[in-house]
């Protein structure tokens, strides 16, 4: 098992160079890269060359930090085919940059519609057919999560589709601030998904479906959005006992990542709190001699 800190709430103060020294700073063996504007950024292509590769990977090693996993995002589920096309064409640029960085991890959304799900659908798995065999060539696993305001939101139908793919490189991310989205509880998502849960996610969320859903008011009544946060542990409502238990059921041994967001002013604090709550849940629910090895490389 690995603790990783996805170090979203430093990219407005730091380079993606900066990053793992800031990570080996507050106790984390293992640094996730999200999109970032210099590195990999949302639904573009990726801002970094064979140069700057060779940088970080240096930079990572000095540090002591190496890489769980990358987290692109593109548009490989349309609206329209030009976007998807694009979309694989910044994906194949990312399995080499992993490639080269040494990162057999990539997780990812599904990145479709949800007021389109079919078109959506048929544009993903046409994305598939073109990445999985790269995937699998490069020895690459790809790790997929249901989102909010995605095609698939719901924790079982996303475990669904994984195995529907019926593919040997892809698996499962249970994201824990998404919890109140995904329609079923922790332990019905994780034990369907059994030994397809490679990656959770760790920050905490209020339940917008409390209180007959009035715990946040969009006006007019009725828009279709989605509120949810990336919260330190603690501060919001997902029940991680249940969590962490149901993931010692199925014999989870892969990435836990600290991913709060929205509060760069705590930023350290914050990730240091993580760490160690992080390292309390697996002592309790998995044992001493696992937590013991969370923050060692």
């Amino acid at each position: 098992m690995r603790l990783a800190l996805d170090a979203q709430m430093f990219f407005a103060t730091s380079s993606v160079y900066e990053l793992p020294d800031i990570a080996a700073g507050l106790g984390y063996a293992w640094i996730e890269l999200s999109p970032k504007d210099d590195f990999i950024p949302f639904f573009r292509h990726p801002r970094i060359d064979d140069a700057g590769v060779r940088r970080l990977k240096k930079v990572a090693a000095d540090a002591g930090v190496g890489f769980a996993s990358i987290i692109p995002l593109n548009r490989w589920s349309g609206p329209d085919e030009g976007q998807r096309q694009a979309a694989v064409r910044s994906w194949k640029r990312s399995i080499q940059i992993a490639v080269d960085l040494g990162v057999d991890v990539l997780n990812s959304e599904f990145n479709g519609r949800p007021e389109d799900p079919e078109t959506a659908e048929a544009m993903f798995l046409r994305s598939m057919d073109e990445l999985l065999p790269i995937v699998e060539r490069e020895g690459i696993r790809l790790v997929l999560e249901p989102h909010p305001d995605d095609f698939i939101e719901d924790g079982l139908d996303a475990v669904g589709m994984i195995r529907g793919l019926n593919h040997p490189s892809v698996s499962f991310l249970y994201c824990t601030p998404h919890a109140f989205h995904q329609r079923h509880s922790p332990a019905a998502i994780i034990e369907a998904a059994g030994d397809l849960v490679s990656y959770v996610h760790l920050a905490d969320a209020f339940d917008h479906t409390a209180s007959h859903g009035l715990r946040y008011i969009t006006n007019p009544p009725g828009n279709a959005v989605r509120v949810h946060q990336h919260m330190e542990v603690g501060r919001g409502e997902v029940d991680y006992d249940a969590v962490f238990a149901a993931l010692a059921a199925v014999g989870f041994d892969g990435v836990i990542s600290s991913c709060v967001f929205g509060f760069e002013e705590d930023a350290r604090a914050i990730s240091e709190r993580q760490r160690d709550a992080a390292v309390s849940l697996v002592t309790q629910h998995f044992g001493a001699d696992q937590a013991a090895a969370l923050t060692r490389t």
